[in-house]
């Protein structure tokens, strides 16, 4: 007797799943500019963050959306791709492409009308970015990373915008940095679980880039990354604070373990790498709880040990 194998059904609606929600996780991004500046317990900040966050996802939905329709051709001879809803047809594409147009378009217009400039023109440039990217740039070899890369940025930027609290330049050069160690990571792990089988993607740069190159770009994104943040941490709270220069360490371990997770070629979808890896989950909440008490600490005047 002859066993069949039955695919498992979807789940959820085709529409729900060409937007990608287990991608929103990245746009948890907008509140660490208020984090850090330590307003985000002040009156009406988190409201208005989890809005941000919500017309952010509703964008990068958009964006994706478009990805999908502009590579349906080749996503459809892909052995993983193929059976997202709109390379399937079970989102048609007629119905698909003005959604994408919507939530491309409305999210930042909204924010335009009701007065939230420097968040809408943000979320914009977010757009036509994504929108470069999905027509043209992501065949360009190194301008694919630094778009992707930019997203993140742009990410915490709008964070910041949204609130109205400023950026300092050890907040920026740590998100950037810290963005490109994780695109470039990304793409190297797709390259080491992809070498031998061209069929396993459809990414055009992929095969344009060594793997030697891959390591250098994250190896000095991580090194720039971790010298910034611990700039940052000596410099919050005069450089005395035992919580801001503690948090320099499990920082440190966070970014060793995620780079040997990027070299054995486990970190093509950087969501979901911190969930599988226990000892990085652990780690990064050490580091999210000395890092919490070190920016409430300043902002409230609370009482820490100093050195």
């Amino acid at each position: 007797m002859t066993s069949v194998k039955v695919q498992a059904a979807p789940r959820g609606p085709a529409a729900l799943r060409a937007m990608r929600p287990k991608q929103w996780l990245k746009n948890v991004l907008l509140a660490l500019a208020p984090l850090s500046a330590g307003v985000i317990l002040e009156p009406g900040v988190i409201p208005e963050v989890v809005l941000a966050i919500i017309a952010f996802s509703l964008t990068s939905s958009g964006g994706y959306m478009l990805n999908d329709l502009l590579d349906i051709e080749s996503d459809r001879l892909h052995p993983k791709k193929r059976f997202r809803p709109i390379p399937s047809g079970e989102f048609p594409s007629r119905v698909a492409w003005p959604t994408s147009i919507v939530l491309l378009i409305a999210p930042a217009a909204i924010a335009l009308l009701l007065g939230y400039a420097t968040f809408g023109v943000v979320l914009a440039a977010y757009v036509v970015i994504q929108v470069s990217y999905c027509i043209w740039l992501k065949h360009q070899p190194v301008i694919d990373i630094i778009v992707v890369a930019s997203g993140f940025v742009l990410r915490a930027i709008a964070g910041a915008a949204v609130v109205g609290v400023p950026v300092t330049q050890w907040f920026l050069l740590v998100i950037s940095s810290g963005s490109l160690f994780m695109v470039a990571g990304k793409r190297y792990s797709e390259k080491v679980s992809s070498e031998g089988n061209e069929a396993a993607h459809t990414r055009k740069t992929l095969d344009l880039y060594s793997l030697g190159y891959l390591r250098f770009v994250w190896t000095v994104a991580a090194t720039l990354t971790m010298l910034s943040y611990a700039m940052w941490a000596f410099d919050l709270n005069g450089g005395t604070s035992i919580g801001s220069i503690a948090s320099i360490v499990p920082f440190g371990v966070a970014l060793l373990l995620y780079a040997f997770d990027i070299e054995r070629g486990e970190a093509a979808a950087p969501e979901e790498v911190v969930f599988k890896d226990l000892k990085l989950f652990a780690v990064g909440g050490i580091w999210a709880a000395l890092f919490l008490v070190s920016v409430l600490a300043r902002q409230y005047g609370w009482e820490l040990p100093t050195l």
